[in-house]
């Protein structure tokens, strides 16, 4: 069995090839009466959309969202979304050439062992292609938790891009101002003369991204097989071309005491507080009202000029230059997908949380109903 659905309650299936007619999402589980329509979901979708800058692919498409289904009169009925978005610039042609061959780094070779048939034409189900309609998903899901959860905002940025990390303090404000989405304008400069040189050079380099989502309530998840973290890394390791995440401290955390990593609390005037968040705003699988902060890896785009040893259908050893439209670091354009796919996390797991305890009060600390 194919599987191409994400979420619990609130599930999404994405459909359709890179170079298909359309590609798109199915959408499930959305509660009845949210406003929506297809503007507030363009939004999102353009922060995404290829050929918005020299530094992603110039492929150009509009990226325009249709919704089918599940929308009346401005609001969703709590019946599938159907959402479309249609494929105008292909250049299939320029995939002629691999047609017989396995791209280094593609999954051109795994869909083969795999199926026993490919789509050469930019990867099919394989291209990057396929997260602008996770994009529209998300779309839906953050019109949803403005209404049920409306101090939830989801914030994603780049944090490196090769082996530049960012320069100086961060400064939040500065995410919307340039092509990499960086909290940072001195190293958005440096970023970009940096890249200048990849992309001249017809090679790529790979990125690290953030994702953080602030204003949680506390006790979404659950433990072992229902974490709120488990659901997150599967999430952001959906992600083409993601090859590690991490949450809070990550990694780091095995460099770190006891002392050091124990997020320690005391008692404010509306709850615990606490005095660090190397836990990532989760502990025991479970939000614990902090912010969330994930991070992953994006490995450099596998599309280059340089030529690469590979091997044809035939079992030949041949050498293959890829040609094309490609982004010299695909990380730039993974930022809104992440955004999106811990909005339909998060959603999900706001559903979840209130399907088994309800709206009610939970566990009083200090007097104070949590």
């Amino acid at each position: 069995m194919s599987m191409n659905s994400f979420g619990h309650l609130f599930r999404f299936t994405t459909w359709g090839e890179s170079h298909g007619p359309a590609l798109g999402a199915t959408v499930d589980g959305c509660p009845p009466g949210i406003e929506i329509d297809e503007s507030m979901l363009q939004v999102w979708l353009d922060k995404r959309k290829p050929g918005t800058s020299k530094y992603t692919t110039q492929r150009r498409e509009a990226d325009q969202v249709e919704i089918l289904s599940g929308v009346f009169e401005g609001k969703t009925t709590g019946t599938p979304i159907q959402l479309m978005i249609r494929n105008t610039d292909q250049r299939s042609k320029d995939y002629g050439e691999i047609a017989q061959a396995f791209r280094p780094g593609h999954a051109d070779i795994t869909y083969f062992q795999k199926y026993g048939i490919r789509d050469y034409r930019g990867g099919g189900r394989s291209s990057a292609r396929e997260t602008a309609a996770r994009v529209a998903a998300g779309g839906i899901a953050r019109a949803v938790l403005a209404q049920l959860a409306p101090t939830v905002e989801i914030k994603g940025y780049m944090t490196q891009i090769g082996p530049h990390g960012i320069d100086g303090p961060r400064d939040m404000a500065e995410i919307d101002n340039n092509p990499f989405w960086v909290p940072s304008a001195a190293t958005a400069a440096t970023w970009a003369t940096y890249l200048d040189g990849i992309r001249k050079s017809g090679s790529s380099v790979g990125a690290v991204c953030e994702v953080m989502c602030t204003g949680v309530p506390a006790g979404l998840g659950a433990p072992i097989y229902a974490k709120l973290d488990t659901d997150l890394a599967a999430a952001m390791m959906s992600i083409n071309a993601v090859k590690g995440v991490e949450i809070g401290e990550g990694m780091n955390a095995a460099c770190l005491t006891g002392e050091e990593n124990a997020d320690e609390m005391r008692m404010g005037p509306n709850g615990p507080e606490f005095g660090s968040n190397h836990a990532g705003g989760i502990l025991g699988g479970i939000s614990t009202g902090q912010d969330l902060i994930v991070r992953f890896a994006v490995k450099p785009t596998s599309s280059i000029l340089t030529p690469r040893q590979t091997i044809d259908k035939d079992g030949k050893d041949i050498d293959l230059i890829t040609k094309g439209r490609h982004d010299p670091c695909v990380g730039i354009r993974a930022v809104p997908v992440g955004e999106a796919m811990m909005a339909c996390v998060v959603l999900d797991h706001l559903l979840l949380h209130r399907g088994q305890v309800g709206d009610g009060p939970r566990g009083h600390i200090g007097g104070k109903t949590q």
